[in-house]
């Protein structure tokens, strides 16, 4: 009994599974009759267009100041007032803190004293210096008169020697007396006691002169001395109304001021090492990225071997928040060294900051164009699909109108579509919508749309007049980009040109950042 069921157990279901495939085969007869009934599946397909595309380094930055001044006393004293509002503009050489300054009014007081004290004494000085060169002169007049005195004995005694000998002559002949020649010796005696005399007179003249040239000397240095004192006075007044006038310190320069480190009643020294404030230039900002030195020596071989071109030195940032900075920076310059402890090295640019949206020491995303790649294309991300090894895949309309599967490479995104370097040619079709209703040699009609992202070199630099409203800035253009999250630092990402701002702060950046170039 059993056999006869199993038995009939097994025919049963040899009945159903030909009744299921008779079903299956009408099925598949209706669907393809169905099929080639139906219009063929419509896609969306761009055509493509081969141009050059930047390519960038993504990178982590920090924001700093252009310019950072610490403000410290450079005299001690009692903070009286604190004359700025914390967190608020200052202006160059603004008023920030007064510090009391009774101690360097009185310092101030005595130095003045000093000078009228050493005045007076120059006065003196000068009176006396006249006087002893008065006497100098007196000096001088009697020297030349001991000088003539001496000339005339001189003379007197040479005119009594010549008459000696002339009456020395006649004696012997006994032409005149012997009282004549004792007259004439006498003369000559006299004459001679004259001149020593004379002598006498002369040197103590000379003493007398010397004497009055020494106290002149003394006089004038007297004076000197006077003199200096004044200087020296002056100059410890000059030193102290210094002081005094440092007793308000000011701005160094135009910024904005943080907290202040004191309140009225500390006491500051001009030797502290603690600023009382700081202030920061933000009208314009840096924006340092560090650059691994593998990476951009991987860089520059590329350029130099001809497989990358030179990029643009316009940076991009992104914020904290995942918004993009309307602004666009400009690479300012490369440090000349390698840092030992991180190996990389640092890159600067230079950002306008009008609303003061960047902060000094905040952190932003800096997309960097450092070079560009030629014959690229643009697809969106629906365009592309990855096969299960992981390698990038487009579906291509081929010129029968059918679905052709087409292996292709890229290198990074752009505004989250896919850059494309490898695998396609101009004039191709690539399927950018509707890929997931078809498949490899499928029939298809098509429907082309355009692509808005790429430049190609004949496009490069220009746009219709017709793509761009004259409401829509350039900067208001960066604001409505979707805002993708940013790849990891160093990845590979691209950036589409962005014009610069027209702003004096962004003209401002460019020459600075021109200026730094050109220094370099």
């Amino acid at each position: 009994m059993n056999q006869k069921l199993k038995i009939l157990s097994v025919m049963l279901m040899m009945a159903m599974g030909v009744g299921l495939v008779a079903c299956n085969k009408k099925q598949n007869a209706e669907q393809a009759a169905a099929q080639q009934q139906m219009p063929p599946t419509t896609v969306e397909v761009q055509v493509v267009e081969l141009g050059i595309v930047p390519l960038i380094q993504n990178f982590s930055g920090r924001v700093s100041a252009i310019e950072t001044s610490q403000v410290r006393p450079q005299v001690g004293g009692i903070i009286d007032e604190v004359l700025f509002r914390e967190g608020s503009y200052v202006k160059k050489g603004q008023d920030l803190y007064r510090i009391n300054r009774d101690n360097y009014v009185s310092s101030a007081n005595t130095s003045l004293a000093a000078i009228h004290t050493a005045e007076a004494s120059l006065v003196r000085a000068n009176s006396e210096l006249n006087a002893q060169q008065a006497s100098l002169g007196a000096q001088e007049a009697n020297l030349t008169a001991a000088q003539a005195n001496l000339t005339s004995a001189q003379a007197t005694l040479a005119q009594a020697q010549a008459d000696l000998a002339r009456v020395q002559s006649l004696v012997s002949i006994d032409a005149v007396s012997k009282q004549v020649h004792d007259q004439a010796k006498t003369a000559v005696k006299t004459a001679q006691a004259g001149v020593q005399s004379a002598q006498a007179g002369v040197k103590s003249a000379q003493a007398g002169v010397n004497t009055a040239r020494a106290n002149v000397e003394s006089a004038r240095a007297n004076v000197a001395q006077a003199q200096a004192s004044i200087n020296s006075a002056k100059a410890a007044h000059d030193a102290s109304l210094l002081d005094m006038s440092r007793t308000v310190v000011k701005a160094p320069i135009s910024g904005r001021i943080g907290i202040s480190a004191v309140t009225a009643g500390a006491l500051v020294s001009a030797s502290q090492t603690s600023a009382l404030a700081t202030i920061s230039r933000t009208d314009m900002v840096y924006v340092d990225i560090q650059q691994s030195s593998s990476q951009m020596l991987q860089l520059r071989q590329q350029i130099m071997s001809g497989k990358a071109g030179q990029g643009s030195p316009e940076v991009q940032i992104i914020l904290e928040d995942g918004t993009v900075y309307p602004l666009i920076g400009r690479l300012a310059l490369e440090d000349a060294k390698v840092d030992e402890a991180t190996g990389s090295v640092v890159l600067r640019a230079v950002f306008a900051n009008p609303d003061g949206v960047l902060i000094p020491g905040m952190y932003v995303n800096a997309n960097l164009a450092q070079s560009v790649v030629e014959n690229a294309t643009i697809l969106p991300k629906t365009a592309v699909s990855l096969t299960p090894k992981g390698e990038a895949q487009v579906y291509v309309v081929n010129q029968d109108n059918k679905i052709e599967v087409r292996p292709i490479k890229t290198s990074g995104t752009l505004q989250g579509q896919w850059v494309v370097t490898e695998g396609l040619n101009a004039g191709d079709k690539v399927v950018v919508m509707g890929a997931a209703k078809v498949k490899p040699d499928q029939a298809v009609e098509v429907r082309v749309v355009a692509n808005p992202h790429l430049q190609g070199e004949q496009s490069q630099n220009e746009q219709p007049q017709d793509e761009q409203s004259p409401e829509q800035t350039p900067a208001t253009q960066a604001q409505n980009q979707p805002n993708n999250q940013a790849p990891q630092q160093g990845q590979n990402s691209v950036m589409a040109p962005a014009n610069p701002a027209t702003s004096d702060a962004q003209s401002e950046a460019e020459a600075l950042a021109d200026s730094a170039e050109a220094g370099n």
